[in-house]
This record gives structure tokens, sequence and C-alpha cells, in this order.
């Protein structure tokens, strides 16, 4: 996310943590979730991908079922403070009157959080597909608009029947800190780094990285209510790290291109800003440093969901 000085110029906004998850330097915070009914849950397996949302929306799309989860699974929550009994943080993301599914137009004093959900149904053959997201699905299910889809009790489609962990990512976005350069005249300072000042572009990008059999042990165990990390520990086995050992984990930039840290004449990567309505479009040739580097992909591979076994890696 960035912001658009009145000068017209783009400053990158610092993501800082989430509310009761201790001290991390930024990043966001990861939930694999389970259904509230604890059926069976299937970890992906190495090479899993999938994406969510669409970076080139510019408006709310009007193919989805506004009563259905997928319609659901991208918003934004605008907190008057970070206080943990603060009314703004009392009701289940996704849910409620302080979520958006575009960008707030308004300062949030407690800063800006998005929340990022992701199918939770499996084909059970494919670890990709050509859009990304073929290969997988939303549940199904009416969603009640205070609660959102955290804990909805939805179905799997027939086309996609294996039950997968439902990925959710909270970022939470250091806003206030610009409020002294707010624009006066009403405007929505904010874009995203693709080029979407609306927030309807909001996406996700998951490829699964665990080691060994952690996450289905994590999934098999895990089954605290309040997402409790020590449960993890004690009934899954699974190791916890201090918020010293993650600060520790960093990897250097690899692209050399100046992308945060002063105010920028445009966006990185060739990202012109694009309002919309109409689908945002890609720009060729600008010049611009390639933020994409020469790795190989591996293509989509058909595996029974039989072939996810267990083997004894301790994980961190």
């Amino acid at each position: 996310m960035y912001f658009k000085h009145p000068n017209g110029s783009y400053i990158r906004v610092p993501q800082i943590e989430n509310a009761g998850v201790g001290l991390p330097n930024g990043g966001m915070t990861v939930y694999y979730i389970q259904p509230p009914t604890n059926e069976k849950v299937t970890a992906f397996s190495k090479g899993f991908r999938m994406i969510t949302g669409d970076p080139f929306r510019r408006a709310r799309p009007t193919e989805l079922d506004p009563t259905q989860p997928e319609s659901w699974s991208l918003t934004f929550r605008c907190w008057e403070s970070k206080a943990f009994n603060d009314p703004s943080n009392m009701y289940p993301p996704g849910g409620g009157p302080y979520d958006t599914f575009e960008l707030p137009k308004k300062k949030c004093p407690g800063g800006i959080r998005s929340n990022t959900f992701f199918p939770s149904c499996w084909d059970g053959k494919s670890l990709d597909s050509e859009t990304h997201h073929d290969h997988v699905a939303f549940m199904q299910g009416e969603v009640n608009p205070n609660a959102g889809i955290i804990l909805l009790n939805g179905t799997c489609p027939a086309s996609h029947p294996v039950r997968i962990p439902m990925v959710f990512l909270e970022t939470v976005w250091d806003t206030p800190r610009f409020h002294d350069i707010w624009p006066t005249d009403g405007s929505q300072p904010l874009v995203l780094s693709m080029g979407d000042p609306t927030g309807f572009g909001h996406h996700g990008d998951y490829l699964f990285g665990w080691e060994g059999d952690a996450l289905q042990r994590a999934m098999d165990n895990c089954l605290d209510i309040f997402g409790m990390p020590e449960t993890c520990r004690d009934q899954g086995g699974l190791t916890l790290q201090t918020d010293e050992e993650m600060n520790a984990c960093t990897k250097q930039v690899q692209v050399d291109e100046v992308t945060e840290g002063q105010y920028l004449k445009e966006l990185p990567g060739c990202n012109p800003v694009q309002h919309g309505p109409d689908t945002a479009t890609t720009v060729r040739e600008c010049g611009a440093v390639s933020t994409t580097l020469p790795l190989q992909i591996p293509t989509a591979t058909a595996i029974q969901v039989a072939a996810v076994t267990p083997a004894p890696v301790p994980v961190a």
C-alpha cells in the first residue's frame, strides 16, 4: 500500500504489528482455519499454490452472489483504535459496520487492517491451475453480514469436494502516520501497489511451504477455538518461535529498485494508477526495473488425496 502526497508523489505505507500478537516487525498474521464442525481437513501438498481476488478489479464484482462467502472474502477494517476492547475491534474480520470492500474513505485512527480469505475447497487433484484459482473454490453457505465467513459452517461444492485449510491473512497498515498531511478535499489518498486506488483489486497469493507433515498435524490437533499457538505445540508437537526469532528471519532485496523509505515519482514496477470502474490493464515497455525474477515455475501436477503422507520432520 502507498500514500499519495498532495504533491503527487508516493511513499510506501509501513506494515505494523496486529492487535494481540506480540511485537513482530510488521509482516502479517496468517491463520489456517478448520471448519467449526471439526470435519477432516486435508493439508496442502508440496507445490500447491492459489490466488484469491483479482488485482485488475476496480469495481465491486457484480457476477458474485452477495450472500455467498466469496463476496465476503476481501475487506478492509477501519480501526478507531487498536485497543482490544474498542468497538471497531469487536466484530469478526469481514463482518460488521467497520469493514468495507473498498479502501476506507476516511482517516482510521487505529490504522487499516486488510482481511484476506482464500478458498477452502479443493478439487483433490491439481496443485495449481492455469488461472491459479480454478482448482479451488469457496465454500457455499449464506453469510451473516455481522459475522463474516471466519466461522461459517459452509459446505464444499461437488466440483471441489476436499476441505483444505482456510488460509486467512491480516495485514495492518500504519496509515495514521500520514494523517497530518491527509488531503483536505475529501479525496482518498491510499493506493494499492498495483495502481489500485479503489481497493477492489485487493488480492492474495499463496504458495505452500510447510515442512513435512507439520500442517496436517496442526489441522488434526490444533482445535483451540481461540487460535492459541501453544495448543499446536502441546497437542501437535509443533515448534513455536519467539518474536526475536521471527524478527531475525529476513531476506535481502533481490531487485535493484527503490520501493520504500522515500517519496517516489511513480509507483514501482509499471503500475500506473487506474481508477476504473473498467478493468485495469497491463502496461508494456514502460522502462521500469523488472520485478519478476527468472524463476522456473512448476507445472500443475495431478495427485490423489491419499498422497498426503505424514513424515516425522520437526518444523518451526
